[in-house]
């Protein structure tokens, strides 16, 4: 039996990589679980009594596109947020946010430009989903340093002009992941510039946007808006996981064009999975309720305050902007995270799994992702352990 090539050169998804190189050695103290993304702040309190108000409506298929209170609930958050006015043609509910950065390009990206296979264009390291969708629509991917010489944002206009003309999708995270940097609306005007030279489409990841230390992260949305930019040029993603710590709910959303929004919508009605009636309910009354996000944020805000001071001495530390991610330098990522398993139980994850190798370069390898999930009491006990392994 025959099988495809596109996916042929994968590596190991992270999370399994990071259970064969740590799980046949014995954890030096009571493990401590960092190397995911997974908030661990308290939900609101209450969504259980919107959840229980609906469950007579798992009994029918949910809307594709979203329940009319969900869009609205989404429309008033984008204008409350960023003034940004958008119609509910422009949008559409997400089982999480993958699912949506997978199937934009599924269902935007030409099979050709002038005449060759399309350039999707990626940060690197990276959320790994960028990745596969590029390979799912047969598009060449290109991995775009982000580092600290790029301000851990990649610099897409430094590429020749003949590649940026291939280029169908380039995708950006900001904040970003790992690395905690913002785009800011210069570095958005100057992207979304570009994509117009060049002809091609930004998708937009921002599912960090509401955790941040000062000022709020700017959305491209709102800054295509303010440029008057083709609607069409850009499509942003957010979600529900991080922002109100329901990464269970897997309630998310896409916004962009309508004619995007369309073909996105047609895709999903094919080969999608709708997010079940009761819980878009339930997506609806968190997008409308503020009060759990700024507590939320202000105890990641003293999360950062407890991190500057405990790495604040250590060589090549750099305060992250947004976000929840500690992007670590170390010698060799592996070796420090096994280390650390091996001498204190925190598991983190080694920046190599997040990044490809370019040109004999991996730019995570010298790296570990620590996720600041762990409860505000426990969390300067663990950090500081983790100081003291690595850095002492």
């Amino acid at each position: 039996m025959a099988f495809p090539e596109r996916f042929s050169n994968l590596p190991e998804y992270a999370f399994p990589r990071l259970r064969a190189l740590l799980d046949h050695h014995p954890p030096g103290g009571e493990p401590v679980a960092m190397s995911i993304g997974e908030p661990k702040h308290a939900m609101p309190p209450f969504l259980s009594d919107v959840l229980n108000a609906h469950l007579d409506r798992f009994a029918v298929y949910p809307a594709n596109e979203g329940i009319p209170s969900l869009l609205s609930a989404i429309q008033g958050w984008l204008d409350q947020r960023y003034g940004c006015t958008v119609a509910p043609e422009n949008l559409m509910v997400l089982n999480g946010t993958r699912e949506g950065l997978f199937n934009a390009a599924l269902a935007l990206c030409p099979e050709q430009k002038r005449g060759r296979p399309p350039v999707v264009l990626m940060p690197n390291p990276f959320y790994q989903v960028y990745a596969v969708a590029a390979l799912a629509v047969g598009a060449e991917p290109v991995y775009v340093p982000a580092t600290r010489d790029t301000g851990d944002l990649p610099d897409y206009a430094a590429l020749p002009a003949e590649r940026l003309d291939r280029v169908t999708i380039a995708y950006l995270c900001s904040p970003a992941n790992p690395q905690g940097a913002v785009a800011d609306k210069a570095y958005l005007r100057d992207l979304i510039t570009l994509a117009e030279r060049h002809d091609f489409r930004i998708f937009a990841d921002e599912c960090y946007s509401e955790i941040y230390r000062d000022a709020p992260p700017p959305s491209a949305l709102q800054v295509a808006q303010e440029m008057g930019a083709d609607p069409a040029r850009v499509v942003i993603f957010n979600s529900l996981s991080k922002r109100s710590n329901l990464p269970g709910l897997r309630s998310g959303f896409v916004a962009g064009g309508r004619e995007s929004i369309r073909r996105i919508r047609q895709l999903r009605a094919y080969a999608g999975a709708p997010l079940p009636e009761p819980l878009q309910h339930v997506a609806a009354a968190a997008w409308a309720d503020e009060e759990h996000v700024r507590a939320s944020r202000a105890r990641y805000q003293q999360k950062y305050a407890l991190a500057d001071r405990i790495f604040g001495s250590v060589h090549g530390y750099e305060p992250p902007e947004a976000g929840f991610f500690l992007w670590l330098p170390v010698a060799d990522g592996e070796a420090a995270a096994l280390d650390l398993w091996r001498a204190t139980g925190i598991r983190a994850l080694p920046g190599a799994y997040l990044s490809r190798e370019v040109e004999g370069r991996n730019p995570g390898a010298g790296f570990i992702r620590v996720a600041m999930v762990t409860p505000i009491d426990s969390l300067e006990d663990v950090l500081r352990r983790l100081r003291n392994c690595l850095y002492s």
